[in-house]
């Protein structure tokens, strides 16, 4: 048996090698990199942690889109980390309309009915000192993301049966956590990855406001610094789909005010209108060439009829210079973007020059003996540095192809 669950997880690590991009591309979805998000690699034998769902969360209209319970994935912290906490909040896309959220209730991405019962804590969720040197023995939690809207959605379509409850269940969430000691918490850290990593950034300040005021309280954003830029036809797909998010789903009470207050809602749900003006310590991994970014709002198909962008799309090597020129502009519209954010002390940067996305959960990608690094350090190393005040923390890549410990994802088409 435990050869055949051996076997089991080396065909998934050999999967991961490639992603089989599906065409056409949904730009609301990231279902392209779950299986890179949920990465097995160099973990042959990952913690698997149950899900629980929050009960009683329905009387507080705290649901899924279909109406069902929000749930969580929870490991106990032990010895010095007893009273620590990180919050993991789950990436998985956007619904932005009747059509694409009517579809995603049927999925794990807006049913509980649908999650996996169990899951697997790898990267920044690994509960191995050799796999996650400073948060191995924290209590570690992933909150399942079923509301498509970077949990901050509070309305209802009746008429479809879809619930946009994201803003209550982030609060159910939280409630639920404190109530199982996290209130108590020394020290806490919330992180996500992709539409999660937004999440993380949108709720920041919300976190800080759970805790006295001498507990050590942080966030993290992994690969969410989604950027309001034009596509290669010159429009903004993204914004597009943003602003279908932010009123169809209700968004706007719940972005900072600090925002709406002088900018339009839609702006307010892209990272480099907010991110200076966190208050709470925040620290942002990014790779300079977003895999998600490019495949779905600078380069999607849909903008591609005579198929120019296809290879580049799936393999950053079978770019042409005026690609790799175009790309080089999205990195510098990346930099613009956090440099006043980066002039804060308390903040914290690791900008690397990959095709990647979301590289935190990966045990690969987060540390392992070929870890992507900035000046020898990888990215489990300078976050910890990072939260743990041991050095300053402003790690920004030289421009592609300079970076030799990438690890870039290859698609392709099938």
């Amino acid at each position: 048996m435990a050869k055949l669950l051996l076997l089991g997880f080396l065909l998934s690590m050999a999967f991961t090698k490639w992603v089989h991009a599906f065409y056409p591309f949904n730009l609301s979805d990231s279902s392209l990199f779950d299986s890179y998000e949920a990465s097995f690699a160099v973990t042959a034998t990952p913690l698997m942690v149950p899900l629980t769902l929050i009960h009683g969360a329905d009387a507080k209209r705290a649901v899924c889109l279909d109406g069902t319970l929000p749930g969580y994935h929870l490991h106990r912290g032990y010895g010095s980390g007893a009273n620590s906490w990180l919050v993991q909040l789950e990436g998985g896309g956007w619904c932005n309309n009747r059509r694409n959220c009517v579809y995603r209730k049927n999925t794990r991405r807006g049913s509980s009915r649908f999650m996996e019962k169990q899951i697997p804590f790898t990267g920044i969720l690994s509960n191995k000192a050799e796999e996650n040197p400073d948060f191995f023995n924290w209590n570690r939690v992933k909150v399942r993301y079923c509301d498509g809207a970077s949990f901050t959605g509070d309305s209802e379509n009746k008429a479809e049966q879809l619930q946009f409850r994201g803003q209550r269940i982030w609060l159910a969430a939280m409630e639920e956590l404190r109530a199982k000691g996290m209130r108590f918490a020394k020290q806490a850290l919330l992180s996500g990855c992709s539409a999660g990593g937004l999440a993380s950034i949108l709720h920041c300040d919300e976190f800080r406001d759970l805790f006295p005021s001498n507990t050590k309280v942080k966030c993290l954003s992994d690969a969410g610094l989604f950027l309001d830029v034009a596509d290669i036809s010159g429009g903004h797909s993204i914004r597009n789909l943003f602003g279908g998010v932010v009123s169809y789903q209700g968004a706007k009470r719940n972005l900072p005010s600090f925002c709406t207050n002088h900018l339009d809602p839609t702006s307010c749900f892209f990272p480099q209108n907010i991110i200076a003006g966190i208050k709470t310590p925040l620290f942002l991994v990014n790779a300079a060439y977003d895999s998600w970014q490019i495949q779905s709002s600078l380069a999607p198909p849909s903008l591609d009829p005579a198929g120019y962008w296809h290879d580049c799309r799936l393999n950053h090597a079978k770019c042409n210079q005026p690609q790799i020129q175009f790309l080089q502009g999205f990195r510098n519209q990346m930099l613009n973007a956090v440099r006043d954010f980066s002039k804060s002390y308390k903040n914290g940067l690791f900008i690397n020059s990959c095709f990647a996305h979301c590289q935190t959960e990966r045990q690969d990608t987060w540390f392992s003996d070929n870890s992507p690094v900035i000046g020898n350090k990888p990215i489990a190393l300078a976050v910890g540095d990072w939260y743990f005040d041991r050095a300053t923390v402003k790690a920004v890549d030289c421009a592609y192809p300079c970076d030799r410990s990438c690890h870039h994802l290859v698609f392709r088409s099938g």
